[in-house]
């Protein structure tokens, strides 16, 4: 069934933003074999590539676009995907029919291939695998796995899974990571073919040998999408299902788990030693067990060492005391490891050691950061409820010293306000801490020093003001300041509108523009309070004449009435 469009160039702007949506419109000329069919839209647009997009409208009106360009494989709708919405859009009256006769194309397709004979496909197959060399791969490898040669498939699955050809000094960049996937993903279609067809002991030989594969190569993969590490889960769960179907030496298979999972190169995939209890049985549980203790033993500060003792524990129902040994093997030196030890104690009934270990958390702590916040809270939610207000004042106190912040600030001001004690010595102590780490030349604060978001947040503005006149504040602090004394201070507000406009002067896009009408909108009525309207006029008249020859910024401006 052939329907309308459900997308409106406002969808596409939204979906995009405005700068691809700018650039996208200068790409409508590039738009070629473009297709309309009733589930999707195709097509290429020639950049400094060519690029392939597709469009997709859900049954709820919803728009979904994909490109092949760096910027789309991120995830982004890009100005690709815009240029040929734009092109779609503006061909909108024929899109029933385009639709239909693509349907018309794909039902005339189906029926002259179900009308050829079987040495006619086979003719044309053949055809296509002369000058398609992935097909050809592809088919050879389902061919493989449907044959009696095991060794063939094993070849062709590591090939599949070699990074090389597709590495550019070394590494397979986020723009090659899609087509390396595509190839990828046959092995996994392979392995399980395998298993289909009741070559389940080769599949698990083969897939084990996959796993090692992909897992010294993942680190030098551009995966920010995580297609490869859904191609190694897939490659781990082909295994599982050998395993199940084979069901190969429990102790042998044991042995290769715990070997693998304490690998470092091995953490493509999350496979859990437990799935494999059924494969395993007793005799191999009872192997993975050994084995894990042992290497535990010999290194408890491994981290992989460190997860699966855990995992072990935690399966067999452990101790609670067993745990606390394998965190305490290895303390974090901001005191994270304490509170998940405090975590544990606490889930098993044992309040009082668990906040034990929190306080122990926070005297060991050595970082120059201070404790771990999430153990700061622990600690100081279990003082409150015990009533111990004046030891959530310290807490926050030696926080407040050890990493000078608008959170720590504001921490402590809870707490010292419970106790009645905040205005006076320990409002002004704080006060300091961060005047020490916010000087302008220490060069700690790139969003502004924290002094002045701290007054702010106070609403002490005269004294925020006194702060930011005397260095301490950034372009956004005193556009705040600004905004919350304009009707106080209204000439001191003005100079801050005037300072913030001028660098705007220079830049050109539409968020530039909406800056800009927003800040001449706020000294206008600076002006307006001071009665000084004319020298407004004249200020806006000369500004519009520098900047007459944008035109999208003379728009913007007599939106707002500017």
């Amino acid at each position: 069934m052939t329907h309308a469009l459900g997308f409106t160039e406002d969808d596409l702007r939204r979906m995009a933003g405005a700068r691809s949506f700018e650039r996208g419109v200068g790409y409508l000329s590039a738009v070629s074999r473009l297709e309309i069919a009733d589930e999707a839209i195709t097509a290429t647009v020639d950049g400094s590539d060519a690029y392939e997009v597709e469009l997709i409208e859900d049954e709820d009106g919803g728009l979904t676009g994909w490109c092949d360009c760096p910027y789309g494989q991120d995830g982004n709708f890009c100005k690709h995907c815009v240029a040929v919405g734009l092109v779609v859009l503006g061909q909108a009256d024929s899109v029933p029919q385009q639709r239909s006769a693509s349907a018309s194309r794909t039902q005339l397709l189906d029926t002259w291939l179900e009308s050829r004979t079987r040495e006619e496909l086979l003719a044309l197959v053949r055809e296509q695998l002369a000058d398609d060399r992935d097909l050809r791969r592809r088919l050879e490898l389902r061919a493989a796995a449907a044959g009696e040669d095991t060794g063939i498939v094993r070849e062709r699955v590591l090939s599949l899974l070699d990074t090389r050809p597709f590495a550019r000094y070394g590494y397979v960049e986020h723009a090659d990571a899609h087509a390396y996937g595509r190839q990828a993903t046959e092995a996994v279609t392979a392995l399980r073919a395998l298993t289909a067809s009741g070559r389940s002991a080769g599949a698990v030989e083969v897939a084990r040998e996959a796993l090692q594969v992909l897992g010294r190569t993942y680190g030098e993969i551009g995966d920010s999408d995580g297609l490869i590490g859904d191609i190694a889960t897939g490659l781990a769960e082909a295994h599982l299902e050998a395993c199940r179907t084979a069901r190969p030496d429990p102790v042998e298979t044991a042995e290769w788990l715990v070997r693998y999972l304490l690998d470092e190169l091995n953490d493509a995939t999350d496979i859990d030693l437990f799935d494999y209890r059924e494969v395993l049985g007793d005799p191999g549980l009872a192997r993975a067990r050994a084995l894990v203790v042992a290497a535990w033993r010999a290194n408890p500060k491994g981290w992989a060492e460190k997860y699966l003792m855990e995992r072990l524990l935690k399966a067999d129902g452990g101790s609670v005391d067993a745990l606390v040994e394998v965190h305490a093997a290895d303390l974090a030196p901001n005191g994270h490891t304490h509170l998940v030890i405090a975590g544990e104690l606490e889930t098993a009934g044992r309040p009082v050691e668990a906040l034990e270990w929190a306080e122990r958390g926070l005297r060991e702590n050595v970082s120059e950061r201070g404790p771990d916040s999430d153990l700061i809270a622990f600690v100081c939610e279990r003082y409150e409820r015990a009533g111990r207000l004046a030891d959530v004042v310290a807490v926050r106190r030696d926080l407040m010293r050890a990493r000078p912040s608008l959170a720590s600030y504001q921490g402590l001001r809870t707490a010292a306000r419970a106790t009645g004690t905040w205005e006076g010595s320990e409002r002004t102590d704080a006060l300091e801490s961060l005047k020490a780490v916010s000087l302008p030349e220490t060069g700690r604060w790139y969003d502004g020093s924290p002094l002045v978001d701290a007054l702010i947040d106070d609403n002490d503005l005269q004294t925020a003001w006194q702060a930011a006149t005397d260095g301490y504040a950034d372009q956004r602090q005193w556009l705040v300041l600004a905004d919350r004394l304009r009707d106080r201070r209204p000439a001191d507000a003005l100079a801050v509108y005037l300072r913030c406009i001028e660098p705007l002067r220079k830049q050109t896009g539409d968020s530039a523009y909406e800056r800009l009408a927003e800040l001449l909108l706020s000294a206008r009525a600076c002006h307006r309070a001071l009665g000084t309207e004319a020298e407004f006029a004249i200020y806006s008249a000369s500004l519009r004449a520098d900047q007459k020859r944008k035109r999208k910024l003379m728009a913007v401006l007599e939106q707002h009435g500017l």
